[in-house]
């Protein structure tokens, strides 16, 4: 079968590789969509010796698709029936896979798409306890599901007990991710939501998901920000961008006993002193979602009332859709078809 590959560090393209088989306590999946992320642009351009990864390797993460094959012992899924995959592959016995923490167990550093094979091909085989049932939902457009929303599902869940019915919340960045994240905060809450947002018609979409309020990004930000908050701060902040200028924004506006979650990967840095941001404010850096908490995602899916945001590529066509991906063109997140 057909698969798109990390052939070699800064070396990417489609490559022939065997049809997996599914082994015991294990399905395969027809893949139906690939959402492509952020974080594969690091493995395409990162040069050799900064990943702890052995090449070739499958890119993609966000996977949705179909059964079409069952190993022994499986139950409770069948062949043809549509399911998303969830990203990370954890093992099942370490301290925080006992918890229920499986988005922090110690193997998730490598998983599909990072470091072993993952969507960007015709089938892959996963454990039949990592797949989540999707109803009538279609996996060639849910599959951002799968990290974009879950990822930012997480983040809020964890905000949760810091919002109140008279709460100010901030999402900064309405791209893949915080496009999910205005969308959670208005079904899960009843809080004031003010998005930060740059491109005009991310603004838009911004209002169109939820923000009761939009503030422009740019020169300036941590001051008009305060002006749109009003007294007191801001009791969530969610910032999915994460560069020193939003990250600054954050730890200025956040209220006390608030929270902030630095979701975006972009690598910027804020100080850490006393007094740096209000008291009893939590920073965190929040990773991924659970396999619970994806079926979660799931389940609010299902209901229609939630909107995903996907752009289509054949499967040929995947390497424009990272170019458009680097770019920033994209209004959600490109979703690339393997089986058409």
């Amino acid at each position: 079968m057909r698969a798109y590959r990390l052939l070699d560090w800064q070396r990417a393209g489609f490559d022939e590789v065997p049809m997996p088989d599914p082994g015991p306590g294990e399905v395969r999946v027809r893949v139906g969509g690939v959402g492509l992320c952020h974080s594969d642009v690091i493995f395409l351009d990162s040069p050799a010796g900064v990943l702890p990864y052995e090449l070739p390797f499958t890119l993609g993460h966000e996977i949705a698709g179909w059964i079409d094959a069952v190993g022994d012992g499986v139950t409770g899924v069948g062949t043809d029936e549509p399911v998303a995959v969830a990203c990370m592959s954890p093992c099942g016995s370490c301290r925080w896979c006992r918890r229920g923490q499986d988005n922090y167990c110690v193997d998730t550093w490598h998983g599909r798409g990072f470091g072993t094979d993952g969507g960007l091909a015709e089938h892959i085989v996963v454990g039949a306890g990592q797949v989540v049932p999707l109803g009538d939902l279609d996996p060639r457009i849910v599959a951002p599901l799968t990290d974009a929303g879950a990822t930012s599902y997480h983040a809020v869940k964890k905000v949760l007990p810091k919002i109140y019915d008279d709460s100010t919340v901030v999402v900064i960045g309405v791209g893949g991710l915080g496009a999910y994240g205005v969308q959670w905060l208005r079904i899960l809450t009843s809080a004031r939501i003010i998005a930060v947002e740059a491109r005009p018609e991310r603004i838009k979409a911004a209002a169109d998901l939820g923000a009761h309020e939009v503030v422009e990004a740019g020169e300036g930000l941590s001051k008009r920000l305060a002006e749109s908050i009003g007294g007191g701060g801001a009791d969530a902040i969610l910032d999915f961008v994460g560069s020193d200028a939003t990250i600054r924004a954050s730890m200025r506006n956040a209220a006390k006993a608030g929270a902030i979650a630095l979701v975006g990967q972009g690598f910027g840095t804020g100080e850490v002193r006393y007094g740096a941001w209000a008291h009893d404010c939590d920073l965190f850096n929040p990773q991924g979602a659970t396999i619970a908490e994806l079926a979660e995602v799931i389940a609010l899916a299902k209901s229609g009332d939630v909107v995903v945001e996907a752009e289509q590529f054949a499967f040929d066509d995947v390497e424009a859709a990272y170019e458009r991906l680097k770019a920033g063109t994209l209004n959600g997140r490109a979703v690339v078809l393997p089986n058409g």
